[in-house]
């Protein structure tokens, strides 16, 4: 792999804000994985910490608006997006909603990758419906992610895969697919404004 002389901005976001929320184990572990390419940089956008103020509000307040401004700005510096989330009842966290609706310019014309978790399903229930809420937001879908099934056991004491291989194998094929979709879409919207 040879290294980019502008690597590409990846945003990760952490989508649930639970207590006692497995979603920084799995994030951690990716961006662990990430940070190891000279092709992204990396941001980590952890819901919990951005205190976005309630769904559309007609008044966020001075610290909502502020917190608007401040994960607006990281995502619009962003080229490109990893959405870390579980699934609850067969879809993604409220916060993560809260999060994607109040930003609108900032998703339009780059890609988008999905690392989920959870039971069985190991979070792609949540994931399909994110694909369409993305795709509606004039965002790009990767088509491949990385899913944890039965993600508590999917990991030990030390926050690593109990069997790396086919995760770090997932991991590197979703971010091949965001560096060229990234990189591509970086190019044309420096060349022709993205008409929404």
């Amino acid at each position: 792999m040879t290294s980019t002389p502008d690597p590409l901005q990846l945003a990760v976001i952490i989508g649930s804000t639970r207590s006692g929320r497995f979603g920084p184990t799995v994030a951690n572990w990716f961006i662990e994985h990430a940070a190891q390419r000279p092709d992204v940089t990396i941001d980590l956008i952890d819901l919990v910490d951005t205190q976005l103020p309630p769904h559309l509000s007609n008044d966020p307040g001075e610290h909502g608006a502020r917190a608007l401004a401040e994960t607006g700005a990281r995502l619009a510096g962003a080229d490109a997006f990893v959405v870390v989330t579980p699934e609850y009842n067969h879809s993604y966290p409220a916060p993560l909603k809260n999060a994607i609706d109040w930003h609108f310019t900032q998703w339009q014309a780059k890609p988008v990758g999905f690392v989920s978790y959870g039971g069985l399903s190991g979070g792609l229930r949540a994931v399909e419906h994110l694909k369409q809420v993305f795709t509606e937001l004039h965002a790009v879908t990767v088509r491949d992610t990385v899913s944890f099934h039965g993600a508590a056991q999917q990991f030990d004491a030390l926050g690593q895969p109990t069997n790396p291989a086919p995760s770090k194998a997932a991991a590197t094929k979703l971010l091949d697919q965001l560096v060229w979709f990234g990189e591509a879409l970086r190019s044309a919207r420096s060349e022709r404004p993205y008409v929404a």
